[in-house]
């Protein structure tokens, strides 16, 4: 088994504060559904061609789906449901050496991370290139919306200006990280990267995909679209699956609607230009993880001038740390923050008073990947 490396390690998505038990599987004897072929070094493989489905039920009924965790595990629970499986899947590591070594059958992965990891040969790669497939959640049906950009409703409301003058920035700085993905890749890179030069590449190429193109696959021009039909099916899932001890937190998430959770006016007023002077000039941002092109669009509009050319000085803070972006948000720590719409909608039921202003990843980024036989 190989030890995880330095960039294996930051594969990590920062965790969203949600205490969500992982249930540990051993060895289910069911008869498999699709075409498996074991081997003692590379593990279960599955025929290329066979059905999503046949495959989510043999990894379902062995016990052999992965997942963190973390916060996105809510569409593995979607998904195993869909095809009729216990919703029980395996604690995953932070590296992807349990899909190496055949413990986990569907491992889950982030189009833009760990499945790089997985395909690529370079630093820190398992070099399995095309000998993989994936079954991708948008694709299924099951997706959930990740990176936002959020606030304080108190801090909208005092600063109005503020807000629509950092969207209109920051989205301009998305549009052209996604044009120039070769260059948000450097400029990240010279902010501090978390990863090698190469995977931030991977990165932006994939990251982009997400940013323009929506869970059905139609391509996006108005960068942080709040797509209606997607954030629904995105708090659907987290009131069916999210298990919240607190009582008092539980039925407020159940009784939750969309506009509990997201304020779509800024962006309007953003795109428009329909903004005046800042209230507030010098303001922050905590990203959901360390620097690395999940985040491009915020570091080539610090790079390129975008929030000084509207009047903002802005300080971008890693994710990461001992406090939660939401919590940061919530109690004044930074201005701004990038979380997922679920840890977004869970942090309200527990008393915090935050606000999607923009929704920039328009797709699910979670895979499961699988091994193709030889």
């Amino acid at each position: 088994m190989k030890r995880m490396n330095e960039v294996q390690r930051v594969a990590m998505l920062a965790g969203a504060g949600l205490l969500t038990a992982c249930l540990m599987l051993t060895g289910c004897q069911k008869k498999s559904a699709a075409p498996v072929a074991t081997s003692a070094i590379t593990g279960p493989t599955f025929v290329k061609g066979t059905a999503s489905g046949d495959i989510i039920k043999a990894s379902g009924a062995a016990g052999k789906v992965g997942n963190w965790g973390l916060g996105n595990e809510y569409e593995i629970l979607a998904l195993l449901s869909k095809y009729g499986q216990d919703t029980k899947y395996l604690s995953q590591a932070f590296d992807m050496d349990g899909f190496d070594d055949g413990s986990v059958w569907l491992a889950s992965a982030m189009t833009y991370n760990e499945l790089g990891l997985v395909v690529n040969s370079y630093e820190g790669g398992y070099k399995y290139g095309d000998s993989v497939g994936t079954i991708d959640m948008n694709d299924e049906g099951v997706a959930m919306l990740e990176d936002n950009l959020f606030c304080s409703s108190d801090f909208a409301k005092a600063n109005p200006n503020t807000v629509k003058a950092f969207l209109a920035a920051a989205m301009k700085g998305w549009e052209y990280a996604c044009a120039n993905p070769e260059e948000a890749a450097g400029i990240v890179y010279k902010y501090g990267s978390s990863v090698s030069s190469d995977h931030q590449l991977y990165m932006a190429k994939e990251v982009k995909k997400l940013v323009k193109t929506d869970t059905k696959g139609n391509v996006v021009t108005n960068y942080g679209n709040m797509d209606v039909a997607a954030m629904q099916q995105t708090l659907d899932t987290a009131k069916k699956y999210v298990k919240l001890s607190d009582a008092e937190s539980a039925t407020k998430l159940a009784n939750f609607t969309l506009d509990d959770i997201m304020d779509a006016s800024y962006l309007a007023d953003a795109s428009a230009g329909n903004f005046g002077a800042p209230e507030k000039t010098s303001v922050s941002i905590q990203l959901k993880w360390l620097p690395q092109a999940q985040f491009m669009g915020y570091y080539v509009a610090l790079d390129k001038g975008y929030f000084k050319d509207v009047g903002l000085d802005v300080t971008i803070v890693p994710g990461g740390g001992d406090i939660s972006e939401t919590t940061a948000v919530y109690t004044g720590q930074v201005d701004f923050g990038v979380t997922w719409v679920t840890n977004l909608a869970v942090a309200n039921a527990g008393g915090m008073n935050i606000v999607e202003i923009a929704q920039v990843y328009q797709r699910s980024g979670l895979v499961l990947v699988y091994k193709y036989s030889k």
